[in-house]
């Protein structure tokens, strides 16, 4: 289109200028993406980007002012080393539909120019702001979306349309506000909710961002949650310089380095199908080739130019279409430019090659409908882990589980907490590990009889159950003897060690109840000792070892923390609180 701005808004767009700033792949470390962000407004006059394109919309002048813009993002875009191999996010005003001059096809006829493919240009719409009643932001999705440009929604969370617009419109990207990321580690809701967020995104086949990610914490707890892409300070702030944005930011991926995957003895390559992908634009012709080509195959995954998967063809989809002669005709119909294949794919969960397994199955299984998950490799299309592979790795682990699984507590066992010890032991992060062992248990078994010292040693696990958070490893070493452990930040150690602390409480006043009136009021019981001495025990109580290991410990071996959590049990009995603390140096 023949820009049409005035002189003073020309002489604007001079002096305005773009910043960039990186979207990374939260596995890896690689940029995905830069986010085009407008700067020097406060030079031509505003306060605010806000302040600035309200008054272009009062002067009608939003579309082609925008359209402008949108020219110099690209051409200071295409400056970046390796720009074909990375997407540009441009943030959309709600209010385009609304101006008189706007048309189609001017976004599609720039990239043409600049040599960029539709796949590699990505439009944020934020659901932030106020939409006008002419105006409705579904309408830019889709308008968008018809054009087949990639569409991200922005600020996630935050509006009130967030979920009506997943059902309608289905994104391409969500970026989840930063307001749910702060100090997310800590906060239990805003877990909760980002993870059920971003598994509903997967499970619709979006891809998730965690916009504004200025912590280490923050970082590792969005990954774990299963986020695929990452944004913010601890990445990179917004640069106007272009040769600041790296192919790889090394920084992150040396903090990567030292989250080893605990379920590393799970070879996902092994369970993986390698089907060969369709690109989105493929006639139906080469779809029923496909077909007959692998006959034994049921889904297609699909990927757009990029080699970025979008969801998968299933053959009962178009089965009836195929062995009709009028719907086979109607299929392979190709005189129009615009996809049928699209039409026809549906959702399906992706998540990258470097996913843990509880993560993967996670997705799974929060979706009854689900036919399996879409695995990548730096966001790129890797293969296919169908729903039998995904049941069989879920048979295998809960064999693992209850062939560990204390009969009567139904808490893991030994080979779990070796299995976690050997963890803390081979990375660098901070946690605590405790062993709990029940004071005075033996007295009371023998004066009160076993059925009534296993329902002390169940009170304990349920305490223990109950009354630490779900990212607590809790297990059961046998008898009276119990390991819980965390992997936590340094700011939360002080809150954890509390938790401990109520835990003896806790079971100290409810053990109390399984006396006797007259033992619970003298405060003791009268037993032989291991030596056959008659002897007055105290009521039950229980004593926690802990052991903190740190990022600057150097001896973490799993011998060592053994050995110290060991030692630190008899310490524990004979102190007033019943805890006995220690940090490995």
């Amino acid at each position: 289109m023949e820009n049409k701005l005035p002189k003073t808004w020309l002489n604007n767009l001079e002096v305005l200028d773009i910043a960039f700033q990186p979207i990374i792949n939260i596995h890896t470390g690689k940029t995905y993406a830069v986010e085009s962000l407008l700067r020097n407004y406060q030079e031509i006059g505003f306060d605010s980007i806000f302040v600035l394109f309200d008054q272009i919309y009062k002067e009608n002048l939003l579309y082609s002012f925008d359209i402008a813009l949108r020219e110099k993002a690209i051409q200071k875009f295409i400056k970046i080393d390796d720009f074909k191999n990375i997407k540009l996010f441009y943030n959309l005003d709600n209010r385009l539909f609304e101006m008189p001059d706007f048309t189609s096809g001017n976004t599609a006829a720039l990239l043409k120019k600049y040599g960029i493919k539709k796949d590699d240009i990505c439009f944020e719409i934020s659901e932030r702001h106020e939409i006008s009643s002419d105006c409705k932001m579904d309408q830019v999705l889709m308008h968008y979306r018809d054009e087949n440009f990639c569409i991200a929604i922005d600020d996630f969370g935050v509006g009130y349309s967030g979920y009506k617009l997943l059902y309608e419109s289905t994104p391409d990207v969500i970026k989840i506000d930063r307001f749910f990321l702060t100090d997310i580690e800590k906060d239990i809701k805003k877990k909760i909710m980002v993870s059920n967020i971003t598994h509903l995104a997967i499970q619709l086949g979006i891809k998730v961002i965690a916009e504004g990610v200025e912590t280490k914490a923050e970082l590792m707890t969005c990954k774990e949650i299963g986020c695929h892409l990452a944004q913010g300070y601890l990445v990179q702030k917004p640069t106007q310089n272009t040769n600041e944005i790296k192919q790889k930011y090394n920084a992150i991926t040396d903090l990567l380095k030292h989250e080893k995957r605990a379920d590393a003895e799970y070879k996902i390559d092994s369970y993986l199908d390698k089907i060969k992908p369709l690109f989105v634009q493929s006639k139906m012709t080469q779809v029923i080739e496909y077909f007959k080509k692998y006959p034994n195959t049921s889904i297609i995954p699909i990927v757009n130019a990029s080699d970025e998967p979008i969801g998968i063809l299933q053959e009962n989809i178009i089965k009836e279409s195929l062995y009709s002669q009028y719907g086979k005709s109607l299929l392979l119909n190709d005189g129009t430019k615009k996809s049928k294949l699209k039409n026809l794919i549906s959702n399906c969960g992706i998540a990258d090659i470097n996913s843990d397994i509880a993560t993967i199955i996670e997705l799974f299984s929060n979706n009854p409908d689900s036919k399996g998950i879409i695995l990548t490799n730096n966001s790129k299309y890797y293969g296919y882990l169908s729903a039998r592979a995904i049941i069989t790795i879920m048979n295998e682990e809960n064999i693992l589980f209850a062939r560990e699984q204390n009969p009567l507590t139904k808490l893991p066992g030994n080979t779990i907490i070796e299995k976690y010890i050997s963890t803390v032991s081979t990375n660098k992060n901070s946690y605590m590990l405790c062993y709990f062992d029940l004071d005075n248990f033996k007295a009371y078994n023998d004066i009160y009889g076993f059925r009534n010292g296993d329902r002390v040693i169940l009170l304990f696990a349920d305490i223990i159950k109950k009354h630490l958070p779900s990212e607590f490893c809790k297990a059961h070493i046998g008898g009276d003897d119990f390991f819980v452990a965390i992997k936590y930040n340094n700011d939360d150690e002080h809150s954890y060690s509390n938790k401990i602390i109520k835990i003896i409480k806790k079971f100290t006043q409810d053990a109390k109840d399984f006396y006797s009136q007259e033992d619970k009021k003298r405060g003791y019981i009268i037993a032989k000792d291991r030596e056959e001495k008659i002897k007055e025990f105290p009521l039950l109580t229980v004593s926690a070892s802990i052991v903190i290991v740190t990022k600057t410990t150097n001896d973490r071996s799993s011998k060592n923390i053994n050995s110290v959590l060991s030692l630190q049990k008899k310490v524990a009995k004979h102190e007033d609180s019943h805890i006995s603390i220690s940090s490995l140096l």
